[in-house]
């Protein structure tokens, strides 16, 4: 599987993919909500244009959608999340995140590259930060040595890509690696985005649920190093 900057190439062919994306298109179409859609596309600053499904209605459309859907290998997901992304409204990108979070166990290390596609395609904190925790998270549990990926996703110029390297871990608890989570932090403690600076304050407060003390003696030494905002967050729960 060959994924780059400019779109896809060589998307697996795959008789599950077929099934769904036929599937899909006809019973999320048929259920769309123009007015909702207005509404929900000013909501996401403009990111994509929607269909107007509600996140439940969604979800019990999607269910219909996969009833008697084998099992899939890597290519069917691959294909599947290809696939969706290459539809413009943000509904079909949900549906592939969604799917790849139930499936992820089933994708190799070899998957990371496509993960990487949809994380810096029409990114938004909305399919982002699902891709990171659930997805690439679990990509990096079960092959350790993506690891050394991540620490090249840290300091990556796409904002998204670091963000997603920041809060891959967030889902880890006691199997958090504290060390490199303290030195992400480090590394983009001076980044002038929102997004940059919230996910630091977040991935601490996850953390910190396992390891307060080490959080808090954390941020103590290097507070004059973060933004206020990521500091707030990483001691929302256990004070300075």
């Amino acid at each position: 599987m060959s994924v780059t900057g400019g779109g896809t190439k060589n998307v697996p062919r795959s008789d599950i993919a077929d099934t769904v994306i036929a599937r899909l298109t006809v019973t999320y179409a048929a259920a769309a909500d123009p007015e909702r859609a207005v509404a929900m596309r000013a909501y996401m600053k403009d990111v994509a244009p929607f269909l107007g499904l509600t996140t439940p209605a969604r979800r019990t459309l999607s269910r219909a959608v996969l009833e008697g859907v084998p099992r899939p290998g890597e290519a069917d997901c691959t294909a599947i999340a290809l696939r969706c992304w290459q539809l413009p409204e943000r509904e079909y990108h949900y549906f592939a995140v969604d799917y790849l979070r139930r499936h992820v166990g089933r994708c190799s290390s070899g998957f990371l590259p496509v993960a990487r596609h949809l994380v810096s395609t029409v990114p938004w904190w909305d399919t982002v930060d699902a891709l990171a925790s659930h997805v690439v998270g679990g990509l990096v549990a079960a092959d350790p040595k993506l690891k050394t990926e991540m620490d090249a996703w840290i300091v990556d110029d796409d904002l998204w890509i670091a963000r997603t390297a920041l809060l891959h871990q967030l889902r880890y608890k006691e199997r958090t690696d504290g060390r490199r989570l303290f030195a992400y932090c480090l590394e983009q403690s001076g980044h002038p985005d929102f997004f940059i600076r919230k996910a630091i304050g977040w991935c601490l407060r996850e953390y910190a649920k396992t390891d307060p003390d080490a959080v808090r003696a954390f941020v103590a030494r290097e507070q004059g190093r973060f933004a206020p905002l990521s500091v707030r967050e990483a001691l929302k729960n256990i004070g300075a």
